[in-house]
């Protein structure tokens, strides 16, 4: 359902490329994890598929396809028709994505507005509730009327995922989502998106530099270095017969319990 082809992508203030030519593919209902180091990419790529990026800033070439439409070289009014509907994104910290004075049912509801306009309120409400719901946040109705800083980290990354998943979209990517959660909480995050996926088919685009959590969701690797894709393939492929040096200085990096190599 996502096809990139020969991506490239470098900032006019910088002398080597952010993405240097990867070519990748996510099918239907599948949890793909993209990782490296700082710096490798990662990031920018998401950023690509979203149509994020500040195209004055940059260059762009190659060719990103969704469902087989055009994402790379769509003008912005028809990226924005896709934003919401087709592709939703949760970034690292929910705190930063979220407007502090705007309380939190009408923060989810805000693609509604564009996207389901034959709704009336009545209806985009009980969409949302639905989508709080869907992320298991207690007490849907009372969480839509709060505002982000009454709810815990935890809570607050769970309604941006509700965010982006009230309109159901085909892709959801997820750059660095439990990065800034506890243990606990970062494992209950892992679970739900588990099930969403399980429940709702939705393909997700996961980016950690944490391998230990991209091993417990994904079932395919892509890793980056320097802009490039090194090496890709199913995660206990990657994960326990990795191919290139870079991949297998990530895997022996992973601290373990009880200090011996992974199994």
């Amino acid at each position: 359902m996502l096809e990139i082809k020969d991506l490239h992508v470098k900032f006019h203030n910088r002398d080597r490329e952010a993405v240097a030519g990867i070519s990748l593919t996510i099918a239907d209902g599948e949890i793909m994890g993209l990782v490296g180091e700082s710096g490798s990419g990662k990031t920018v790529t998401a950023m690509s598929i979203a149509g994020l990026l500040p195209r004055k800033q940059c260059q762009l070439s190659g060719d990103i396809l969704l469902d087989g439409q055009d994402l790379l070289h769509a003008r912005r009014s028809e990226l924005r028709k896709l934003h919401g509907k087709k592709i939703g994104v949760v970034f690292q910290d929910p705190m930063s994505s979220m407007d502090p004075l705007m309380r939190v049912g009408k923060q989810v509801g805000e693609v509604l507005r564009i996207h389901a306009r034959d709704k009336d309120d009545a209806a985009q409400k009980a969409m949302v509730l639905q989508a709080l719901a869907d992320v298991e946040l207690p007490e849907p109705e009372v969480i839509y009327h709060k505002y982000p800083h009454e709810l815990s980290g935890g809570q607050q990354q769970r309604a941006m995922i509700a965010s982006a998943i009230v309109i159901r979209p085909s892709l959801l990517l997820l750059d660095e989502p439990t990065t800034a959660l506890d243990v606990t909480i970062q494992a209950q995050i892992l679970e739900l998106l588990k099930k969403l996926n399980r429940e709702t088919g939705i393909s997700m685009l996961f980016i950690s530099h944490n391998l230990n959590v991209v091993r417990k969701l994904c079932s395919r690797v892509a890793v980056m270095q320097r802009g490039e894709l090194v090496e890709e393939g199913g995660t206990d492929t990657v994960f326990f017969h990795p191919r290139h040096p870079y991949t297998q200085h990530l895997i022996a990096s992973i601290p373990t319990r009880s200090g011996k190599e992974l199994r």
